[in-house]
């Protein structure tokens, strides 16, 4: 009996000095898991997609934008991340130093004193970036490239869009037209990234002017309006003899145009148009329909001539042919170059050539 003390004693023992001595050892902790591609200010998020801020991963909750994550709920966050810096500290950037009162144009990028990076948003003076955030916006590198399209979004920020269309009806908006993008995903996303951001500006610089920079919404001649039903089309006019004039970004206008944008689209335009000037994204989806479809009095659509090298030039023929080109309007050709000039200064890219019809 007292030998089986003894061994039950021990035994106690042992099991006694394991338990201690798995209390007193720090359980060895999980390797961190890689850090995604850092969170880009500029990129649209959606529900599921993931992204590394200030050493740790995130997962967006749905649809966001220039929301960082921490400060915003639309963030899940996954935990710490090894390998990435995120929140701006991009892997391979080469940016200059940020200097205060040195002048600085939108799209200069600089790297501020805590080491990370940010984006003029607008024309500054030289700003502090942390505290003057309407002026500046945190940047992030991934790969190498500076100012890189938003992985998976529009290569224009909404701030970017909101500089180009300071005085814009706020019926145009930012949102509409990214909600548009799913029905063309070739465009502004075809070809390199100065393609794409030429692209982009050149379709904004084009329906900018024909709405007197995203003011008007209809077209403000209504003794035009009868004038835009050809009753000859086996479709007719169900809508009205009034009802086709011009509307939206494009100014979509007659009644067969309005026919083949909805066949298009999925959308009864022939008997609702009044759809183009009542929901954003139809609205802005009318206009990528006619840049990515259609020929107008030119020889190819606005969008194969952006991403094909023909120039800004041949968009303008495909919009507005002979009553503009071949010295028809040149002030108005100008002023669409302009526009474009100034666009893609904001999207920090170049013009190209063939800028005039």
């Amino acid at each position: 009996m007292r030998q089986l003390r003894q061994r039950v004693l021990a035994l106690f023992t042992v099991v006694a000095s394991a338990l201690a001595l798995t209390v007193l050892l720090p359980a060895s902790s999980a390797s961190a898991a890689a850090c995604a591609a850092g969170w880009n200010a500029s990129a649209v998020y959606v529900g599921g997609n993931s992204a590394s801020y200030n050493g740790r991963n995130w997962q967006a909750k749905w649809w966001t934008q220039g929301e960082a994550p921490g400060t915003s709920d639309v963030w899940s966050d996954q935990g710490a991340c090894d390998g990435g810096t995120g929140g701006g500290n991009g892997g391979s950037c080469n940016h200059p130093a940020w200097v205060a009162g040195k002048w600085y144009v939108a799209g200069d990028i600089v790297k501020y004193t805590d080491g990370k990076y940010y984006r003029a948003e607008h024309d500054n003076p030289g700003y502090d970036p942390v505290i003057s955030t309407w002026y500046w916006e945190p940047y992030s590198c991934s790969g190498g490239g500076d100012n890189p399209p938003p992985s998976g979004g529009f290569v224009v920020s909404e701030s970017q869009f909101n500089q180009m269309f300071p005085n814009r009806n706020s019926f145009y908006t930012y949102r509409g037209l990214t909600a548009a993008l799913s029905a063309y995903p070739g465009f502004a996303n075809t070809g390199s990234d100065t393609v794409k951001r030429q692209e982009a500006a050149a379709f904004l610089a084009n329906v900018g002017h024909e709405t007197g920079g995203l003011v008007h919404i209809v077209e403000q001649n209504t003794a035009n309006y009868p004038h835009y039903c050809d009753a000859n089309q086996p479709f007719g006019c169900p809508a009205g003899q009034a009802a086709y004039y011009g509307r939206g970004p494009i100014q979509l206008s007659w009644n067969y145009n309005y026919k083949a944008a909805g066949d298009a689209l999925g959308i009864d335009l022939l008997r609702n148009p009044n759809l183009v000037q009542t929901d954003a994204a139809v609205s802005w989806k009318t206009a990528l329909w006619y840049w990515n479809t259609q020929r107008g009095p030119g020889t190819m659509t606005p969008h194969d001539a952006m991403v094909n090298g023909r120039g800004f030039g041949e968009t303008i023929r495909s919009i507005n042919g002979s009553l503009e080109c071949n010295g028809g309007n040149p002030g108005q050709v100008q002023s669409r170059i302009n526009s474009y000039q100034r666009f893609v200064q904001i999207l920090g890219t170049t013009p190209g050539s063939n800028l005039s019809c």
